[in-house]
């Protein structure tokens, strides 16, 4: 007789490990697949996590599946999904070693970045080139920052720029003459003592990973201990085998209260679900997803008298 788990939960970054606790707690038998990269695999360490702050990213997925293997009702398995079929209380996932059948799934895959195209940046990514003041400004306060613009981020320039002058005084717009800036933007930087330059980039010039300067194709170098970056992002393949919508920016659309995506039974939390990403935000959401979750398929199983 095929087994049917309560709960699959795809990706085991904070957002997975987080839902599979509150679900492992709730008594629910969880299936936890986690065989993708991390994404914040060149981070030394995690902050704005409480009680966890400078934990390094692998210390934390450790202590993490410790606690969970005091849940016999959690199991951990090293698999990617292949394929996702059937529909809400009756999912059939194929694994590369055969196939599960789950009530429900939950989506915690992360998102995948496209690398710069600049030479130094695989090197200093994660290091010092970096996408979150929240998660590594403390350790570069009171340093030259950069932002690197690309076009599409205009409508979130000016507010991302400004709130790094509260960890420097010493910012500066690299447009790498890719971005054309409105009077406005400029108006706005200027007021705020951030620098612009248009020139184009010609290389990253770091030393073990920490950055030091942006050099232009003229020549010309501005000192640069940190660069903030957003590159274009994109989801998982196991999301489009998911077959749920996604937003014009392309998160994966959920219900604010539920966290259900477009496909009934399937649901999302964590950095694939919102531009707001970081560690805490993403356990934060999957303990979200675990709790409606867990509502949901315990009135089920009450109905049909399992309970």
């Amino acid at each position: 007789m095929t087994t049917t788990h309560d709960v699959l939960i795809i990706g085991g970054g904070p957002a997975g490990l987080s839902a599979a606790l509150a679900l492992g707690r709730a008594r629910k038998d969880v299936v936890l697949c986690d065989a993708g990269p991390r994404r914040n695999a060149a981070a030394s360490a995690m902050h704005n996590f409480v009680t966890r702050d400078g934990t390094p990213p692998q210390a934390f997925r450790e202590l993490a599946r410790e606690q969970l293997a005091a849940y016999p009702n959690v199991s951990l398995r090293e698999a990617s999904v292949q394929a996702i079929s059937g529909g809400r209380g009756d999912f059939t996932v194929t694994l590369k070693e055969g196939t599960l059948k789950v009530r429900r799934v939950v989506l915690c895959t992360g998102m995948l970045d496209e690398p710069l195209a600049l030479e130094g940046a695989r090197e200093a990514w994660g290091h010092s080139i970096i996408q979150c003041p929240y998660c590594h400004g403390w350790e570069l306060k009171d340093r030259p920052w950069g932002y690197l613009a690309r076009p599409g981020v205009e409508g979130h320039l000016v507010p991302f720029v400004l709130q790094l002058r509260g960890w420097t005084r010493e910012v500066t717009v690299f447009t790498n003459d890719t971005v054309e800036l409105g009077p406005d933007v400029r108006r706005a930087l200027e007021s705020a003592a951030v620098r612009v330059v248009t020139a184009p980039i010609a290389r990253l010039r770091q030393r073990d990973g920490q950055l030091e300067q942006v050099e232009l194709r003229d020549g010309a170098t501005v000192p640069c201990a940190a660069l903030f970056a957003h590159p274009p992002q994109r989801q998982v393949e196991v999301v489009a085998l998911a077959g749920v919508a996604l937003d014009d920016d392309g998160f994966v659309r959920v219900d604010p209260m539920t966290r259900e995506t477009s496909v009934p039974g399937i649901y999302a939390a964590g950095d694939l679900t919102t531009r707001m990403q970081g560690a805490v935000l993403a356990a934060a959401a999957g303990m979200h997803a675990a709790a409606m979750l867990n509502v949901e398929l315990t009135l089920e199983h009450v109905a049909r008298g399992a309970l």
